[in-house]
């Protein structure tokens, strides 16, 4: 069932055991939920630099570039790591690269430089990419193609999970009792005492910081002497090798690259949905202390949908008719977001009903990701690595599209603003309906 190849078990794609599969589940699912914990505390740290550093709603959106545009950067060099070091010594080094990004934090807080803010984000993403680019194919490569979405949706939990938490953890950390009066009057002090209480206030993000950083060092020694099996997603059957014969390249997989573009939007609309959603709040006068559950409630919605497919799919549904039910859900919710306006009275809020749409987006877009990695990954056979790496690139959509909506929240207001939301929920359709059937580009030779 397994071969040994020099010092670590190499294990076939499918062909683990049931036991073995269980237990490499249960590790990644600890690994998801350090990259929901580690990624959406940046819906609180939007809102709080915006304030600390005072920073317009474009330059306080940097913050979520930073973190992810290291995708793109990173994650092309990540496959071709972990081909030549294995699963778990990659995931080790990922780990130690977050620590660097989160100890960044300390001297960027002592001096209020929110260039070493991001430069400190940048390397937290640097590091989760590799961890990424490992995860993901092994969790998708690591059973029955029909029940990857059923497995990713586990995943899925982990992180939103973790998400849940991160933002009211780090609130608990960064935010006191009477902020908000303090938040009001920082106008009317004068620019001395401003400076100190702006000074203070940036370095309450030392300690919890500094906690991660040492966690994730931790974790990184755990990870590279875990148990974990090692994936051989060099072999290919018998199919795989007559369908891909001849190709030398990565992009000639069609289906591959227009799932990385379909990664790219999806991850713009789940970060846009949670991470301006604070702001979103703020714009119909709720306070940043009144203001902060609202990325956890989009996140439990997200949970919810990925209940529903652990228990319908494949058993009920296919995989393939949930991303397309999710897609057609997410572009109705994006017209109602910039259409519908009513004030409504709903668990002790008094705002605009559009801001629960944004809130059920979380529900739309919970098995889009889970629906494009199978379909995205079929078929690859020697190349699945470097596809996997393919497609955390397509995670930088988490960098650029929230900037877009930055832009426009500065010039056209926050509710308009999700009209970028509409062209992505579009192609995420054409994907998920037709986009995923393309085995060659017709006319072109790569």
């Amino acid at each position: 069932m397994s071969e040994l190849k020099t010092d670590n078990m190499k294990v076939r794609s499918y062909e683990l055991r049931k036991r073995d599969t269980i237990f490499s589940v249960a590790i990644i699912g600890t690994l998801f939920f350090v990259f929901g914990f580690i990624s959406w505390v940046n819906a609180l740290l939007i809102p709080y630099f915006k304030i600390a550093c005072e920073l317009t709603h474009f330059q306080s959106y940097l913050v979520a570039f930073a973190f992810y545009i290291s995708y793109l950067v990173i994650s092309l060099p990540a496959g071709y790591l972990l081909k030549r070091v294995g699963f778990k010594r990659g995931m080790m080094i990922g780990f130690w690269i977050m620590v660097v990004g989160a100890l960044i934090f300390v001297p960027a807080a002592m001096t209020r430089t929110y260039l070493f803010f991001l430069v400190g984000l940048f390397s937290l993403g640097a590091g989760l990419s590799i961890l990424q680019t490992a995860a993901n194919p092994y969790i998708t490569v690591i059973g029955p193609r029909e029940s990857a979405a059923q497995r990713i949706s586990v995943m899925g939990i982990c992180n939103k999970g973790a998400g849940i938490l991160a933002p009211l953890i780090l609130a608990a950390a960064l935010l006191r009792e009477g902020d908000q009066v303090l938040f009001d009057s920082l106008p009317y002090m004068d620019e001395v005492k401003r400076s100190v209480t702006l000074d203070a206030m940036i370095r309450r993000v030392i300690l919890p910081y500094s906690i991660v950083g040492a966690v994730l060092f931790v974790l990184g020694i755990v990870v590279r002497y875990s148990p974990l099996p090692e994936l051989d997603t060099e072999y290919e059957d018998e199919h795989t090798v007559e369908a891909n014969a001849g190709k030398t390249s990565i992009l000639q997989f069609p289906h591959l690259v227009l799932g990385a573009v379909a990664i790219f939007l999806h991850v713009g609309t789940q970060v846009i949905a949670i991470d301006t959603i604070i702001n979103y709040a703020g714009g119909m006068g709720l306070s940043l202390v009144e203001a902060k559950n609202f990325p956890s409630y989009t996140l439990t919605a997200t949970i919810i949908g990925y209940l529903a497919g652990i228990v319908f799919i494949p058993r009920f549904v296919s995989q393939l008719t949930t991303i397309k039910c999710c897609t057609g859900l997410g572009l109705l919710l994006s017209i109602l977001i910039i259409s519908v306006r009513h004030p409504v009275d709903f668990w002790h809020y008094e705002v605009d009903i559009s801001i629960w749409f944004v809130v059920l987006l979380g529900l739309a877009n919970s098995l889009i990701w889970a629906g494009i990695w199978p379909l995205a990954l079929d078929g690859l056979g020697k190349f699945t690595k470097l596809g996997g790496a393919i497609l955390i690139m397509g995670l930088c959509g988490n960098a650029l599209l929230p900037l877009g909506y930055g832009i426009l929240a500065d010039q056209y207001g926050l509710r308009f603003a999700y009209i970028i939301l509409v062209p992505c929920y579009v192609y995420l359709i054409f994907y998920a309906f037709f986009g995923y059937k393309w085995r060659r580009w017709i006319g072109l030779k790569l």
